[in-house]
């Protein structure tokens, strides 16, 4: 197999959240492997994933702008970069889609710091 990465990968199982269609929809997914600016994920074949995506990583509370390089049976190879600044409030549409998404997200982050505090709580009473 010709091997078409300028740089290596490592392998991961890291949970990961696809938001697509202006922030209305989203998909779980699990990233396989990773290198510095990208990786490989798996998804729900039953689902259709657009070209181009947002990227969130509840662990480490990072976000990408990621773009789907190929597809293959519930994987997908995507490069990704640090994601842009939200557009304003007064852009064409954006603004309520975009609030419900950062809402949604800093729930997801809450909800990851909760259980990060729940796990060192329950190894401090071991």
């Amino acid at each position: 197999m010709n091997e078409h990465r300028a740089l290596p990968r490592h392998k991961t199982f890291i949970k990961g959240r696809l938001y697509y269609n202006n922030g209305l929809s989203s998909t779980d997914c699990i990233v396989r492997d990773v290198s510095e600016g990208g990786g490989r994920l798996e998804v729900p074949e039953s689902v259709a994933i657009p070209d181009a995506f947002e990227l969130y990583f509840p662990n480490k509370n990072e976000r990408f702008q990621a773009r789907v390089r190929w597809r293959r049976a519930g994987q997908l190879g995507v490069t990704w970069s640090p994601e842009e600044p939200a557009k304003a409030a007064g852009d064409e549409g954006e603004g309520v889609e975009r609030s419900a998404a950062d809402r949604l997200a800093k729930l997801e982050e809450h909800v990851a710091e909760l259980q990060r505090r729940l796990a060192r709580l329950e190894d401090m009473s071991k």
